[in-house]
């Protein structure tokens, strides 16, 4: 057993050991995949904020704010997927593709229900970009306990 797991470890290592040069090649490599990218035609989601504080809330209060995003690609953007790391958070996108240069907007509603303190929650986009997961906007705020 204790074989196995050191093969394990070994293998992993090695791989990671492999892969640790990669994209260093004065970033040109990195430069040349995402000017190819653009050129066939990438959707690309650009939030024009990334955090909105709602300052001091209620204990208990729903909140919500809508982010501004603009497809800055050259393909139609489809958003297939938004979450977050609570069910306290929930995002809601639209489900038609977003043009080239269009705007639209996603909207994250907050339930602060038994929360107590600042909080931040973050939001993960599943869509056709590369890569097909990205980091979306996040909300902070500090929640007070009711009197």
């Amino acid at each position: 057993m204790k074989k196995i797991f050191f093969y394990l470890i070994a293998g992993s290592l090695l791989a990671g050991a492999c892969n640790s040069n990669a994209g260093k090649t004065g970033g040109q490599e990195t430069a040349t995949t995402a000017a190819s990218d653009t050129a066939t035609g990438t959707p690309v989601i650009s939030f024009d904020e990334m955090v909105h504080n709602f300052g001091n809330i209620t204990e208990g209060e729903k909140v919500e704010y809508s982010f501004k995003f603009t497809n800055t690609g050259d393909r139609d953007l489809l958003i297939t997927d938004a979450t977050s790391s609570c069910g306290c958070t929930v995002p809601e996108w639209p489900k038609e593709p977003i043009k080239p240069g269009k705007s639209s907007y996603m909207k994250v509603v907050f339930n602060s229900a038994g929360k107590e303190g600042y909080t931040e929650k973050e939001i993960v986009i599943r869509a056709n970009t590369k890569p097909d997961q990205v980091q979306g906007p996040k909300i902070q705020c500090t929640i007070l306990k009711q009197s």
